[in-house]
């Protein structure tokens, strides 16, 4: 299957599931706007606070759905005709992993700038808080397929799933929310930024590999 068939595919399913795709976006509406309500609207307070609430939002936001990134496949049996074709599975993961962040994902670095201002967050600095999530996101996505393909195969897979995720998703959380930070108080960001950078180079290197052979050992067990 040719790779624009694939994708073609995964955005196809993704649409005909609109609700499922729209439970992340509100859910990272109301978590950060909410802050405001339940802390002092102070703007210099709100401004400190933007950039990890804005990250913390986005990292719950990104482990809604993830249970399901395989699961259907895995129930249908469409997942065994993946194993069985001629494409490489890391292949057809790291597709699958790219489609679910443009439906998933992406919406949220799109939303962030709206839901910066919210917070105060200067506006001077809203391009570098995007920048870092739209470098941050696909390794969350990443993580969360590795987590998705370990799981894929066992009951309440979704419970089990952010205990296994939240630990690895710490380092990119901290660069994430720094790199944010430092925009906003007019402090250098290059080196958070790089290592974002280098974080995605990595996921997209050896994390199809994993969910890869995660979904083998899934099958077979």
């Amino acid at each position: 299957m040719k790779p624009a068939a694939l994708i073609q595919r995964d955005l196809l399913l993704a649409y005909r599931r609109r609700s499922e795709l729209a439970t992340p976006l509100i859910f990272f509406v109301m978590v950060t706007g909410l802050f405001p309500l339940a802390l002092s609207p102070e703007p210099a307070l709100l401004r400190t606070l933007a950039p990890g609430v804005v990250w913390v939002a986005a990292l719950l936001a990104g482990l809604i759905g993830q249970e399901s990134l395989f699961k259907s496949d895995y129930e249908d049996g469409s997942l065994e005709q993946l194993l069985l074709s001629p494409a490489p599975l890391e292949f057809v993961v790291l597709l699958r992993v790219f489609t679910h962040w443009l439906v998933t994902g992406l919406p949220l670095v799109i939303l962030s700038p709206l839901m910066g201002l919210l917070l105060n967050y200067p506006a001077a600095a809203m391009g570098t808080l995007v920048v870092s999530l739209l470098l941050g996101t696909p390794i969350l996505s990443f993580l969360g397929a590795v987590g998705a393909a370990l799981t894929v195969g066992l009951r309440r897979s979704g419970m089990l799933l952010p205990i296994l995720i939240l630990p690895l998703a710490v380092p990119v959380l901290i660069f994430g929310a720094s790199t944010a930070a430092r925009a906003a108080s007019g402090e250098p960001t290059a080196a958070p930024l790089y290592f974002l950078g280098a974080m995605l180079v990595l996921a997209v290197t050896l994390a199809p590999y994993a969910i890869a052979g995660g979904l083998r050992v899934s099958l077979e067990s």
